[in-house]
């Protein structure tokens, strides 16, 4: 069950978000046990986002939320996987983007908790 929550300070396309959309599912594949088909994207785009007191460069935002326990290894992977995604589709640097990973074991869906 993750969820990716992306927040971008740049205006999206519908084809980058379509791009992005499509390389998210293939990128969480590189967390053991999680898949395309039970992924939740939201990507926000245009937000007004300051980094280093300056609003003036591309920036992201991308918390990954994790039904389990905790993988650092994997999460190592992904963040490396996210931001080449936010970096090669949407043009921002690496030293600009943030990533946070939240794990839980209370999670619902379908009218009832796992």
């Amino acid at each position: 069950m993750p969820f990716i929550d992306s927040k971008v300070s740049v205006k999206t396309s519908p084809e980058q978000r379509k791009e992005i959309k499509e390389r998210l599912g293939q990128a969480i594949a590189l967390l053991p046990g999680k898949s395309e088909s039970w992924l939740m994207i939201d990507l926000a785009d245009e937000q007004e986002m300051y980094f280093r007191g300056d609003g003036s460069e591309p920036t992201a935002f991308i918390g990954v939320n994790i039904y389990g326990d905790p993988n650092p290894s994997a999460f190592d992977k992904l963040t490396a996987e996210l931001t080449k995604i936010y970096g090669e589709v949407l043009g921002i640097s690496p030293d600009h983007i943030y990533v946070k990973y939240a794990t839980t074991h209370d999670w619902g869906w379908n009218g009832s908790n796992f």
